[in-house]
């Protein structure tokens, strides 16, 4: 709930801390953000953010696939790495988690399971998967606002960030990391999907995507270990669909050209499943 991360949050406009008064969070400034109905606040600097983000049908076929169980094993790793990172670090245990781009708040439900003693914050600019969020886990406090700008938090108020398939602001996951505290980034590798990406003719992931992200974050956070996690996937005509709908293909896939496609795929597909599970601390 909001009432969990409300210490931790800052106004976008003046960056002073912000309190609940009714059903509305306000600083001493006199900023005011109204919270809706579904549980969630949009911390949004008025007009000025670079996008909507997911949709929707996005949102409900990323909860459908998810319920699912296929990403289990990836929220499983996840959660055991933030379990590592707190048993490691000098703090008495994890308070705050964030997650930038928490989409459903799938994986941090699943962190804050893992960490009992933790509130979380789920922030994304889709206030359709913030209402998922939002009811996710009891520990969770959603917020729409983006990834690219200031993001609405305090300096070093956050034990532990995830970023999970989500765009990477490394300036500001540092300043919002307290010293010591550590980014948990999940990204997929280029065998990812592999069975339906020539299939179906589905965005593909570059192979030097790992690099790329290290020279991103390379100014603002050092590495300590990353893993893979790999595993195959069982999936019917009806999963596929979902998969290739809760993604970035969802924009540029024809849903004609798709159907047509599944109807050559033999049930189930075995599909891979890729990630790497990083870690860096500030």
């Amino acid at each position: 709930m909001l009432q969990d991360i409300e210490r931790y949050l800052a106004c976008p406009h003046c960056a002073q801390g912000l309190a609940l008064h009714g059903r509305a969070l306000r600083c001493a400034a006199g900023h005011s953000f109204d919270l809706a109905k579904q549980g969630y606040v949009s911390l949004l600097a008025g007009d000025a953010h670079t996008g909507t983000g997911d949709t929707a049908d996005m949102v409900a076929a990323r909860g459908d696939f998810q319920a699912g169980g296929h990403y289990r094993p990836i929220a499983e790793a996840l959660a055991a790495e933030a379990s590592s990172a707190a048993e490691a670090s000098s703090a008495a245990g994890a308070e705050l988690v964030a997650d930038l781009g928490a989409g459903t708040g799938y994986y941090l439900a699943h962190v804050l399971d893992a960490l009992p003693g933790a509130a979380g914050a789920a922030l994304d600019i889709s206030k359709f998967a913030l209402r998922r969020a939002a009811r996710a886990h009891p520990r969770i406090g959603a917020v729409v606002c983006d990834a690219w700008r200031p993001l609405p938090l305090g300096d070093g108020c956050a034990d532990l960030m995830l970023n999970v398939f989500a765009p990477r602001n490394g300036p500001e996951i540092r300043r919002v990391l307290r010293p010591g505290g550590s980014l948990l980034l999940v990204a997929p590798t280029e065998r990812h999907l592999r069975e339906l990406v020539g299939a179906l003719g589905l965005l593909s992931v570059d192979e030097d995507k790992q690099r790329r992200i290290e020279e991103k974050l390379g100014p603002y956070l050092t590495p300590v270990g990353r893993r893979e996690v790999e595993f195959t996937m069982r999936l019917g005509a009806q999963d596929v669909r979902t998969v290739v709908g809760m993604g970035p293909s969802a924009w540029h896939t024809d849903p004609g050209r798709l159907e047509a496609a599944l109807a050559g795929l033999a049930e189930p597909v075995e599909v891979t499943a890729s990630v790497t599970v990083a870690r860096y601390r500030r």
